[in-house]
């Protein structure tokens, strides 16, 4: 029984020693695997510092497009205020020609009467200077030439 005992002890020991070297390159495989994830940790770390580099210098440069852009808007307000400025003084000239066309109809058709007669008397003026001007004897080459009364 003694004999028996020792081979259980040199089955235990060998299972023991076989534990050991799976647990040994359970280990190593382990070690390699996390030196892995070691380098690739550096690798994202340095990554993520050129990204953060970069977007700090793409901010600033967003930071200065919006101020020039506000600086423009601003420019751009005042253009546009002076443009509604000569729109207003255009329909203030509109409204006074209005009155002004409206006040000369209305006087023309208040002295409609008086045109009327003007028209008449600058008739009767034509009319007498054309009588006249055939009274008048024409000059020619020295002799006077009289016309026919009609």
């Amino acid at each position: 029984m003694i004999n028996l005992l020792y081979v259980a002890a040199v089955i235990a020991a060998i299972a023991f020693l076989i534990l050991c070297v799976s647990l040994a390159m359970t280990f190593g495989s382990l070690k390699t695997s996390l030196q892995s994830v070691s380098h690739t940790v550096d690798d994202l770390s340095k990554q993520l510092e050129g990204v953060t580099t970069e977007s700090t210098q793409l901010l600033q440069k967003t930071n200065q497009l919006a101020e020039d852009l506000q600086g423009k808007a601003d420019k751009l307000n005042t253009v546009v205020d002076a443009v509604k400025g000569v729109g207003d003084s255009v329909n203030t000239l509109n409204q006074s020609i209005h009155r002004i066309s409206s006040s000369v109809t209305t006087q023309a058709e208040q002295n409609s009467d008086k045109i009327a007669q003007v028209v008449q008397w600058g008739t009767v003026a034509v009319g007498l200077y054309d009588q006249i001007k055939e009274r008048q004897p024409e000059k020619s080459a020295g002799w006077t030439v009289y016309k026919a009364r009609s």
